[in-house]
Parts: structure tokens; C-alpha cells; sequence
């Protein structure tokens, strides 16, 4: 492991560089020979030169054991060259060679020897475009890429080989420091370049195009450690196809798809998610520049009213925080702003002051005496064919800058449209210390994001002793699998600490006893396991006041399940307590996942599962601020904690609750493949599961 990791690091920043190939080899050499000032080798028996460089006629020839080499050679030949590389003690292979693991299984098994061939070798790819090391000048890389050095910047891994040339054309001013595409990661995946880049002192931050993670366990790993060093790493996940490909019994499995487990993955190790390669960039622009805000109180500024609007709008819907001044502060504004402008946040300075060299500052300053944690000006700036001084637009920029840094806190100017900076006054803002950002909706959804950012890893680093500090622990697919009836459900739920109502599990002949038993009003249902969902079926009566009442319902759940499920064998029946006056119906679900082990889904209940769509989905094992942090987010939460003069609950036996669930999960991993608990009543002082439904190992003792 030691030597693979020295590899990659050999890889990634090479004293010396070998392209082996034709005419792609040849153009990736000749560019890479234009920045890189180490050596630069070609290997082909039928040219003399490669990319104007020194080319040799087998890898053997070469002087020496080459840190980084770009293969471009058929498929048929790249194993023999991948022996001799590794014979002589080469670092890292680019493997730009397709014809491996996407075309199917017999590329699939090539694929494999070709790794096992690669020994220690880091191999990228295969069927990738390469890599690009900008702080070394080291270009593996078949397209163009522009020059574009730096001393610290992003790095980007990306498992779209296009979307990362794309990006190394942004016109964002963005400070690339590592490109890698990440091609069909048949030896390195997203999660080994992640553990390696955060120990390198060039990496500001990393950007991340991910369509499927190859190893959640490692990949949370490598993201609690760059948590630790305070590297962010923003994710553009793309796809939706559902995981575990499994059937699910249960509403939990419909709720818990594949993008709802990723998002909980993310939130779980504090990763940035973004929906756009736009966001993506600015993102990693501000906290590559500026560093995350340490939360979402912002202070904005504006040269117009109709600015000022859009940016109150974009906050709200970002859930940025925009605290208006101080009484002291509001009190000095009024003095410094001209009668027409409103002291507000954000706030409107106004045209007259707009470029005033000795006010404006004042008028930042004075604003920024406030505790924010970020402050924003909006400015557009006319583009060079304008043929229009900027000088007015510079000098409040100054100020700004200025005030700011004064502040010592995070700072932006931001386009109201997004081409509206151009790269002269791009520079002019880094150059003082703040980003340029591109685009209203960007900059606060940037913001928004980078601000959460640290809130969530203070959140995640405070709590030492927790369970979501800890890499997961992902458990083997539970074989086997029965589905157990709600009677047999409950009684594990019981023995989980899980309340449910009284009840008793009798013939048809035996329900009206039961239910006087019990004391009316009370629920009769079909106890059997190949109908989980009653209602659907017409298999579940309640508020039944009488023994009449009792029996007209089992007659009427009879014909409606034979009408429903023809053949099924109708035996026994759950007569339970109806529990009356919920405030709330919930459903909380368990389901394993074949990637990231247990997930839990909290989730409006009852036939709201459905209509609403409100779920939160978590990775499990969980604590307590993680399921109250869930709870509040579902838009039930106002019936939870008191609506319209009726109470709330008791929010401490509701997430006890919860936790007692995960707990039972996570102790019979092996045997519970899915549970899910809907609805659980929820009352002022007291929570109950009314239905339960399980999925376990035919094994499982009940």
C-alpha cells in the first residue's frame, strides 16, 4: 500500500514524463514539452522524435524509470507495455487506451489483468483523458488546456472525461491546480486521489463529477480527513438509477432512491453538493480565494434598488441570513447615505455615491462594524469593446476591498449577470483579496453553500464521540429473506422499545371477544405477510364502536383481500387499541443498501408517504442532533412542535424513539434486510407504532 501511494504521488507530481503512442501521444507530448521543465520522453519503434522530443524505441531504451507516462496504445498492446513499465519501476500510468471494462464483460475481465499486470503502478483509467498538474507544469492530457500556472488551486476529479477539458476552458478566473479524469477507475477511483490531494499544501479545495462512488467506506473515510484539514470538497453528482437494484416491500425503498442516499451521504461528511457545473466552479472559486464563510449572515450591497430586490429574493430561497444594521450602525449610515437611500441589508447605497473615493469607504466600513460572516456587492462591468471607463466601477470595488479585508471576513463582487466581469477586473479582485463571482443566483447559492459548509463541520468535528464522525462500516446483503406479517413485526418492534397499541392476534371466530377485551373503539386488520400494505387491499377497519361493528368489518376486509388477492388463505386477525388525537403521523423506515450499508428515512406518514413526498434519508449509525436536525426539516414539522394552538410533542421521546429503532437496526444487521414503521402516531406525551412491516433472514429468531 505504501509503495502504491508513493506512486501516485510520483503520478501526480512527476520530475520526469514518458509518452508512448502515436499521433495522440505525439500531441500530448509536444504541448506537455511547451510548460513542463523536466524531462520529456517519447517511446515508439517507428519515429525518431515524438512530439519534437527525444523518442525511444522501447520502454527498456529509456534513461531512466519515468514518475508519470501517457499510454495511447491498442488495447492489444497496452498489457505488454504496462509489464515492461512496471519491470522497470515506473510511478504512474495515464492509461488514455480504451477498449477495457465499457465494452462489457470480456473488456471487464481485460480490464482485470490489466490491473493485476499494473502491480503497484498507479493507474489512471483506463479510458480516460489524463491528468494535469498545473503547479508542476505537468500536462498529460490529449486535448488542449491553456497555460494557466498557479501556485495553489482546486483540484478537480472527474468522471466525465469531456466535462474536465470543458472546465479547464472556464472563462471564471477559477485557480485550477489539479485536473484528473478519472476514466473507468479500474485501479485509482474518486476516493484514492481525494486521500492523496489533501495532504498536498497546493490544494485549496477539490472538485468532484461523480456518477457512482466505488467504495462508500473509503471514500467517507478520505472525506472525514479532509474535514479535518479543512480541505471542502464539492460534489456534482449526476445519474439516478437506483442502487441496490433490489425489490422493496416497503415505502421506505420507494422513498430511499438513489439520489436520496447519495444526498445523505454527502450531508453526512459535510461534502458541498451542487447541481450544475457552474455552481461547481464558483464554489470552489470562493473557497479557493476567499475561504468558506463561518456561516450565512451576510452583508449585501447594491448601486440600485432593483438589485437589492433579486438579492433579498435569492436569499430567502438559499436560506441566507441578511441581519439589518445595528441601531448604532443604522444611525452613522443615515449620516454618511444621501436622503433618497434606505438604510437597510441589503443595502441600496445609490447612484450619487457610486465611485465616491471618500464616502464609500466610510459607508462600508460602517456597515461591516456589524458582525457578519461574509459581506457581497453586486457590480457589473461594461466589457472591453465598450469602449466606457471603468474607473467609477474600480474605485467602489476599492473601497470594498478595502472594508472588507478590514472586516476579516469573506468577501465577494458579483455580476448581476454572469459575463459581466471581465478578466482584467477578475484579476484586479483577487489581486485585493476577495472572488469575483458570476451571476446572482450563483453567488448566493455560493454563499448559501460555503457557508453551511462550516457550520456543518464544526457540527461534525465537535461531535468526537458520535457515530456520524466514524467512517461507515457497510454490512453484507441479508440472505434468505422472508417477509414477516405486522403481528410477528410488532413484536420485534417491542422488544426494540418501540410502543404499540394493545392488541391481540386471533381467528375470525375469536374477534369479537378479543375486542371487548381490548375496549372499543378499536382496529381490526388482516394479519398476513403477502399483504403489507392493508389499505390498498381493503384489509384494515377502524374506529369500530361495537362487537356489530366488529364483525360486519371482518366480513367486509374478507371480501374485499379475496377480491383483491384471490387465492390467498385468510386465518388470523390483529384486533388493537384505537389510539386517538395524534398530532402527527410519521413513517420511519430501515432499509440496506448494498453500497452504504443502513439508511433510515423519516418521512410524513400515513397517505401523506405519498402525497407529499417529505422525507429526510440518513446513513445509519445516527445520534440524536442528526434525527431532531432531520425532524425539523420535514414540512410536518410545525404539527410536530405545536400549530395553531395545539401542542407539540415531546421532541426528546420522539428522536429517543427513533434512535432506539436505529439501534435495533444496527444491532441485527446481519438479519433485517428492511423495517419500516407507518404509521408511528405521534401525541403530545406519548409515540406509537400503529403498523410495522419487516424483512429479515428466514433465520431470524422473533
Amino acid at each position: 500500500m505504501q509503495a502504491s501511494r508513493r506512486n501516485i504521488q510520483r503520478l501526480l507530481a512527476p520530475r520526469h514524463i514518458a509518452f508512448i503512442g502515436g499521433n495522440d501521444a505525439d500531441f500530448a507530448a509536444r504541448q506537455c514539452a511547451q510548460y513542463f521543465n523536466g524531462p520529456v520522453w517519447g517511446v515508439n519503434p517507428g519515429r525518431e522524435t515524438l512530439g519534437d522530443q527525444p523518442c525511444y524505441t522501447s520502454v527498456a531504451d529509456l534513461p531512466e524509470a519515468p514518475d508519470a507516462v501517457f499510454l495511447a496504445v491498442p488495447r492489444k498492446t497496452a498489457m505488454q507495455t504496462v509489464a515492461e513499465l512496471r519491470e522497470i519501476g515506473a510511478g504512474g500510468i495515464v492509461c488514455y487506451t480504451a477498449g477495457f471494462g465499457e465494452l462489457g464483460a470480456e473488456g471487464a475481465a481485460n480490464e482485470k489483468k490489466l490491473v493485476a499486470t499494473a502491480g503497484d503502478l498507479a493507474l489512471v483509467g483506463p479510458n480516460c483523458y489524463g491528468l494535469i498538474n498545473y503547479t508542476k507544469n505537468a500536462v498529460l492530457w490529449p486535448y488542449g488546456c491553456g497555460e494557466s500556472h498557479v501556485e495553489r488551486g482546486i483540484a478537480l476529479v472527474m468522471q466525465s472525461g469531456m466535462l474536465a477539458s470543458n472546465l479547464t476552458m472556464n472563462q471564471r478566473s477559477v485557480p485550477l491546480a489539479y485536473v484528473i479524469s478519472a476514466g473507468n477507475q479500474a485501479m485509482l477511483a474518486v476516493e484514492d486521489y481525494i486521500d492523496v490531494l489533501i495532504d498536498d499544501p497546493a490544494v485549496t479545495a477539490i472538485g468532484l463529477y461523480v456518477e457512482g462512488i466505488s467504495n462508500a467506506e473509503r471514500f467517507g473515510a478520505a472525506a472525514l480527513r479532509a474535514l479535518e484539514k479543512n480541505i471542502p470538497i464539492v460534489a456534482l453528482k449526476a445519474g439516478s438509477s437506483e442502487i441496490g437494484s433490489k425489490l422493496t416491500i416497503s415505502h421506505t425503498g420507494s422513498l430511499s432512491g438513489s439520489d436520496e442516499v447519495y444526498q445523505a451521504f454527502f450531508d453526512r461528511f459535510g461534502i458541498i453538493r451542487v447541481r450544475s457545473p457552474t455552481l461547481l466552479l464558483e464554489t470552489l472559486k470562493l473557497l479557493s480565494f476567499s475561504g468558506a464563510p463561518k456561516g450565512i449572515r451576510v452583508a449585501a450591497f447594491t448601486c440600485s434598488g432593483g438589485d437589492a430586490a433579486m438579492l433579498a429574493d435569492e436569499a430567502e430561497h438559499w436560506g441566507i441570513d441578511f441581519p439589518q444594521p445595528s441601531t448604532a450602525a443604522h444611525g452613522k449610515l443615515t449620516g454618511l447615505l444621501p436622503d433618497i437611500a434606505t438604510v437597510s441589508n441589503p443595502l441600496d447605497y445609490t447612484t450619487p455615491l457610486w465611485g465616491n473615493a471618500q464616502q464609500m469607504p466610510l459607508v462600508f466600513g460602517e456597515m461591516l462594524n456589524d458582525t457578519y460572516d461574509a459581506a457581497l456587492l453586486i457590480q457589473d462591468y461594461p466589457s472591453p469593446e465598450m469602449k466606457t471607463s471603468k474607473e467609477n466601477y474600480l474605485q467602489d470595488a476599492r473601497s470594498f476591498m478595502a472594508a472588507t479585508q478590514q472586516a476579516g471576513i469573506p468577501a465577494a463582487i458579483c455580476s448581476e449577470l454572469s459575463e459581466n466581469i471581465d478578466r482584467e477586473s477578475r484579476e484586479i479582485m483577487i489581486a485585493g483579496g476577495i472572488t469575483p463571482l458570476q451571476g446572482i443566483e450563483n453567488s448566493l447559492a455560493t454563499f448559501a453553500m460555503a457557508g453551511k459548509y462550516s457550520l456543518r463541520r464544526e457540527q461534525i468535528l465537535s461531535a468526537s464521540t458520535s457515530p456520524v464522525v466514524k467512517p461507515l462500516a457497510i454490512v453484507p446483503d441479508v440472505e434468505d429473506l422472508i417477509t414477516l406479517d405486522e403481528w410477528d413485526s410488532k413484536q420485534l418492534l417491542n422488544k426494540a422499545g418501540i410502543p404499540t397499541p394493545k392488541s391481540q392476534l386471533v381467528s375470525a371466530e375469536q374477534v369479537t371477544t378479543a375486542a371487548a377485551e381490548i375496549g372499543f373503539p378499536v382496529v381490526a386488520k388482516l394479519a398476513h405477510a403477502e399483504i403489507p400494505h392493508k389499505t390498498e387491499a381493503g384489509a384494515i377497519k377502524t374506529n369500530l364502536m361495537d362487537a356489530d361493528a366488529v364483525t360486519a368489518a371482518i366480513e367486509s376486509i374478507h371480501t374485499s383481500v379475496q377480491r383483491h388477492t384471490p387465492d390467498l388463505a385468510i386465518k388470523n386477525f390483529l384486533i388493537e387499541r384505537q389510539i386517538p388525537g395524534s398530532l402527527a403521523e410519521l413513517l420511519i423506515g430501515v432499509r440496506c443498501d448494498a453500497q452504504f450499508g443502513q439508511t433510515m428515512v423519516i418521512a410524513s406518514g400515513g397517505i401523506m408517504v405519498e402525497l407529499l413526498a417529505d422525507q429526510v434519508t440518513l446513513l445509519l449509525p445516527t445520534d440524536s442532533e442528526t434525527v431532531v436536525r432531520a425532524l425539523r426539516s420535514l414540512r410536518i414539522f410545525p404539527l410536530l412542535n405545536g400549530f395553531r394552538g395545539k401542542p407539540g410533542t415531546d421532541m426528546a421521546l420522539l428522536t429517543e424513539t427513533i434512535l432506539k429503532l436505529a439501534k435495533f437496526a444496527e444491532e441485527n444487521a446481519a438479519e433485517i434486510d428492511e423495517l419500516d414503521i407507518n404509521p408511528l402516531l405521534v401525541m403530545e406525551y406519548e409515540v406509537v407504532a400503529a403498523d410495522g412491516l419487516m424483512r429479515v433472514s428466514k433465520n431470524f429468531k422473533i
